[in-house]
């Protein structure tokens, strides 16, 4: 197994391509973190008790924990409860992210606000938590979630904001590790080539054209390929799933 006796914390994992991730760790031996905000059924299925069942029938060791991103406090003791548990911290995947889809002109600032709150500063708050661990073990990997709408040019489905915290997290990632390389911690940007089909998609979207959107699967392979990596291997490198899975032959 890729990730035997490795422990990771994946946020915004009660559903969607997060609670993938978390299961596809676990297939690969991991003990997962499950660090989200839902922990009671909403309008959206999913709760981080749910996953955490789901890798426990794997016969793998989940721990949910109830984590707001927006919450320095919040991320803060979500780290500490899982370090009291497992001990060490190998892997972070900062997969929590929220979207609004109006034009700019419609954007309230408070959900601009929101928007840069949970996916950008909610993924520097996580990672920072998580370093000081990491580099007193001197070794561990940390995902980026991005989008293709950190790059594309013109109107996307997910708005502008969320184009722009995106970017914000792959330039993030490259300066990362440029920093953290010493210490022997990879940091890469893992972004879906699609919209990949999921339950908040589907929700928030119900009227778009679902018949291209694309499964979590390829996503999944190339997090854990990114996973086992640390600063001798792939770091600093934002790409699509499609190019890491090429890249490196994951099948």
């Amino acid at each position: 197994m890729k990730l035997s006796d490795k422990v990771a914390i994946v946020t915004g994992s009660s559903r969607g391509l997060g609670k993938a991730i978390a299961i596809g760790f676990a297939r690969e031996g991991a003990s997962v973190v499950i660090a989200a905000r839902t922990g009671v059924e909403g309008p959206i299925p999913g709760t981080i008790y749910k996953t955490a069942e789901e890798i426990k029938a794997l016969g793998r060791r989940a721990l949910p924990i109830k984590c707001d991103v927006t919450s320095e406090q919040s991320i803060n003791d979500m780290v500490q409860k899982a370090l009291a548990q497992f001990g060490r911290i190998d892997i972070l995947v900062n997969n929590a992210g929220v979207a609004y889809y109006p034009p700019v002109l419609e954007i309230p600032l408070k959900r601009w606000e929101l928007v840069i709150r949970v996916n950008l500063i909610g993924t520097f708050l996580c990672t920072k938590a998580v370093l000081p661990k990491m580099v007193e073990q001197r070794q561990g990997s940390i995902i980026n979630i991005s989008s293709v709408s950190a790059t594309e040019k013109g109107s996307s489905v997910t708005g502008v904001a969320y184009g722009v915290s995106k970017a914000g997290i792959e330039r993030f990632t490259w300066g990362l590790a440029s920093e953290v390389g010493k210490y022997n911690i990879a940091v890469n940007a893992l972004k879906p080539k699609g919209v990949v089909d999921t339950e908040g998609m589907r929700f928030m979207l119900p009227d778009e054209d679902q018949s291209q959107w694309v499964s979590p699967d390829r996503m999944v392979k190339a997090a854990i390929f990114l996973a086992a990596q640390d600063a001798t291997g792939v770091t600093g490198t934002v790409a699509f799933d499609e190019e890491f899975c090429v890249w490196h032959g994951l099948t």
